[in-house]
């Protein structure tokens, strides 16, 4: 349970995502949200570090890479 409304590290906001959200962290979603939240440009990523700042942008991207960092670590390498 979060005493905060918004993630204060990567296990509260992994459990919205996956618990509260039900969203999949597959590669796919993880690369797409990926190339909007290092997007300095886009639209949705303007909108979300007006409202919530650049601290927590910048938490979200870092969430996001180390989820991606997990599901590679995972994932076996068939190239051996």
């Amino acid at each position: 349970m979060m005493t905060s409304p918004f993630p204060q590290d990567f296990q509260e906001w992994k459990y919205c995502i996956t618990v509260e959200c039900g969203i999949t962290l597959n590669a796919s979603f993880i690369n797409q949200r990926l190339s909007v939240w290092k997007n300095e440009n886009h639209e949705e990523t303007r909108r979300f570090r007006q409202r919530y700042g650049d601290n927590h942008w910048r938490s979200v991207i870092g969430w996001f890479a180390e989820a991606e960092q997990q599901l590679a670590d995972q994932t076996p390498n068939v190239s051996q």
